[in-house]
């Protein structure tokens, strides 16, 4: 069984609410944040697949279409890859907020379908995430859970941001 680092996208990799982006509903609307890049190449060099999952319900609201989405997550993964950061597959739940679906974070199904798909141990992998929905999906999904931001009680860490993050993970995932 191979081991994976699930990352959240906005808020973690890119920035969301911000002076020059209010939401990545363009590619040219991607600004990744500090140090995301170099996190996720040390990321690349201790675990098997470095994963995207997210919920994205401005597609579900009609705020983007979903084939728009999808050149986003193209976009965001062949940028990365020019500064030799892999990004293996990108998931995301289009519904709408409260539409009640089983893909939407704080659900695992995202988490759960991708472990399926590459034979992957949740119990020796890692969810990274700024919200509350991320922590519950990795905790659900029986991954190791990283919050970005001020505190999150059912994190195992908590990091101001990615690049410290993937120190401690890499870090934690050596010890036997």
């Amino acid at each position: 069984m191979k081991k994976a680092v699930f990352l959240d996208r906005d808020g973690v990799i890119n920035e969301v609410l911000t002076n020059r982006v209010k939401f990545l509903n363009k590619p040219q609307d991607l600004y990744f944040l500090p140090g995301v890049p170099e996190a996720i190449k040390k990321l690349n060099t201790i675990f098997d697949y470095v994963f995207v999952v997210t919920n994205q319900g401005g597609v579900g609201l009609g705020y983007m279409k979903e084939q728009q989405l999808i050149h986003i997550h193209e976009h965001l993964k062949e940028a990365l890859r020019k500064k030799g950061a892999i990004v293996n597959d990108v998931v995301y739940c289009p519904h709408k907020p409260k539409s009640g679906c089983s893909c939407r974070k704080p659900n695992s199904k995202l988490i759960e379908d991708l472990a399926k798909k590459y034979e992957i141990n949740l119990a020796s992998s890692y969810m990274v995430g700024d919200t509350d929905t991320d922590i519950i999906a990795g905790k659900k999904a029986g991954t190791k859970c990283v919050f970005l931001g001020k505190s999150d009680p059912l994190a195992d860490a908590i990091f101001s941001d990615l690049a410290g993050a993937a120190e401690w993970i890499i870090q934690d995932s050596q010890i036997k």
